[in-house]
């Protein structure tokens, strides 16, 4: 019998060098951001790390070269991480925000932390996803995906997202 092998397992287990680069990148502009991600994900339910990834390609395109993916392309990689967010990651962060005031400081704090672990597996399932597509896309990333959630590019341009 011929065994494939498990291309996400191997990919979640050896996180590349590039994955801690978007990591890091993308929890800095967060810190710059944190307000305007926070609204998207409660109106519009905008996935914030496959919104601060877009605005990452978007931003290292010149030196990376072509990296823009398609709106069909948003769609796979927001499929990727659905079912782990649906089933733990959006749960927890519920949990979190229902328990914030019956916490102390440092227990809530430790909640935190803990959907911070959870946001950096589901950032490392996207990367996993993201190095099996070719870049489609003729628009910005961010363009391509905002407009997931009917949102266009003059939309994109007055959300102003800072720069780390």
């Amino acid at each position: 019998m011929i065994t494939t092998p498990n291309i996400q397992g191997q990919c979640m287990q050896n996180p590349s060098r590039l994955d801690g680069q978007i990591w890091d990148w993308c929890d800095m502009s967060y810190g710059h951001n944190k307000a305007l991600c926070l609204e998207l994900q409660d109106s519009c339910q905008v996935n914030v790390n496959l919104l601060l990834l877009a605005q990452y390609l978007d931003l290292t395109l010149d030196v990376t070269g072509p990296r823009q993916y398609s709106t069909e392309q948003w769609q796979t990689l927001t499929a990727a991480v659905k079912e782990w967010d649906e089933k733990f990651l959006s749960p927890y962060r519920r949990l979190r925000r229902l328990a914030k005031a019956s916490l102390n400081k440092d227990e809530y704090q430790q909640m935190l932390d803990v959907e911070l672990m959870m946001e950096r597996k589901a950032q490392r399932t996207i990367t996993c996803a993201l190095r099996r597509l070719n870049p489609l896309g003729l628009k910005t990333n961010l363009v391509s995906y905002l407009s997931l959630f009917g949102l266009g590019e003059a939309d994109v341009k007055q959300l102003a997202l800072l720069t780390p």
